[in-house]
């Protein structure tokens, strides 16, 4: 992989948004979905993983090869269907293998949404608080009454208030006031970033060691964070690990019966509408099923879901160049996709995620 591959674009833009802060959902909430007590997760310590053909569930047989060659065609590495934990699709283009490490992008904002979580869970901290409470006064260049009016909750919710020209930047120079803090979302990386200083500071303790004591090895993931820029922090896995961590949220933080995060009420913030800029957003997590979206790098708010081709109860970790976790809590259903750039080159949605769900709907359906 080429380094500029890693390489966020500069936006030559600000990115506005208008109306106030709010911490419930505008539109009526998902609910936390019932754990189902037939749903299979995979051994923590094996490779082995429990498979279901197709054919099996009833899916449709004919639209299988359209499916793997749109796939394809676009640039895919590692692609999995998981239903209720079971693999019915695992496969893998090119050089890319099962064993193959690649990278989230943005996709593994979602991992530090749920790490913040377990760290708020633990008492270590509350994302009530003010940032400067764990990253101290100065952390950015703003006056400091205005520094004091982000919280860790501006930081999971992308509402900081702060310039997102200096995308990844994350030294106090770059990161200038734009308006307050919860007056305006803005798809910002510095700000995200910092949200791993917060639980390492908090927890004393470096960000990786307690991802991966917390979260990462109790449902046998693999992986490791690693900064491609030296400023923003990627997480690179195998495409198994991502279906691991999307069986995880599907059963509502619980994994095999062992709860991993138990706090219901972060749980479901996480995954509904975190305040009133966007409703397609939670905590750093991407939301199908509402009645309009903010998109990064613009600040038009479009009419209409997300993804218009997807189940409405779905819900999504986003990345760069096409990095898909699709979680679909109605149908059981949990989507990986690993690869390079379809064709949009974009941060988060693209026009792909609604041409691979019509192709996806002809296969399931």
């Amino acid at each position: 992989m080429k380094p500029s591959t890693f390489i966020f674009i500069i936006w030559s833009m600000l990115l506005w948004g208008c109306s106030t802060e709010s911490v419930g959902d505008t539109e009526s909430e998902t609910p936390m979905e019932p754990e189902v007590s037939n749903r299979y997760f995979p051994p923590t310590s094996s490779g082995e993983w429990e498979s279901v053909l197709a054919s099996e569930i009833g899916w449709n047989m004919i639209a299988e090869q359209p499916l793997r060659d749109f796939l394809q065609e676009k640039g895919t590495k590692a692609f999995i269907i998981l239903k209720d934990g079971k693999m019915v699709v695992e496969w893998y283009f090119d050089d890319h293998t099962q064993n193959t490490s690649w990278y989230w992008a943005s996709t593994g904002k979602t991992l530090t949404a749920f790490t913040v979580g377990l760290a708020q869970e633990e008492g270590l901290l509350d994302i009530n608080d003010k940032t400067s409470d764990y990253l101290g006064n100065g952390w950015t260049s703003l006056e400091a009454e205005k520094e004091a009016l982000i919280t860790v909750w501006h930081q999971l919710t992308m509402t900081s208030g702060m310039n997102g020209l200096f995308f990844d930047c994350i030294t106090p120079d770059c990161l200038q006031y734009v308006a307050d803090a919860g007056t305006r979302w803005t798809y910002h990386n510095g700000p995200y970033t910092l949200l791993q200083n917060v639980v390492a500071n908090a927890s004393q303790e470096e960000w990786s060691d307690y991802f991966n004591e917390n979260l990462r090895d109790r449902i046998g993931m693999d992986g490791f964070w690693l900064s491609t820029n030296d400023l923003n922090n990627v997480y690179f896995s195998t495409a198994r690990s991502m279906a691991r961590f999307g069986l995880l949220n599907l059963n509502n933080g619980a994994w095999d019966g062992v709860p991993i995060l138990s706090d219901e009420n972060y749980g479901n913030q996480m995954k509904n509408t975190s305040q009133d800029l966007n409703q397609a957003y939670g905590y750093l997590w991407w939301l199908n099923g509402k009645s309009s979206y903010l998109a990064p790098g613009l600040s038009i708010e479009y009419d209409g879901e997300l993804i218009s081709n997807a189940p409405s109860d779905t819900y999504a970790g986003l990345g760069k160049n096409d990095q898909k976790l699709y979680i679909v809590p109605s149908e059981g259903l949990v989507i990986v996709r690993m690869g390079d750039d379809a064709g949009e080159d974009l941060l988060g949605p693209s026009s792909f995620d609604n041409a691979l769900w019509e192709k996806l709907n002809d296969f399931i359906n």
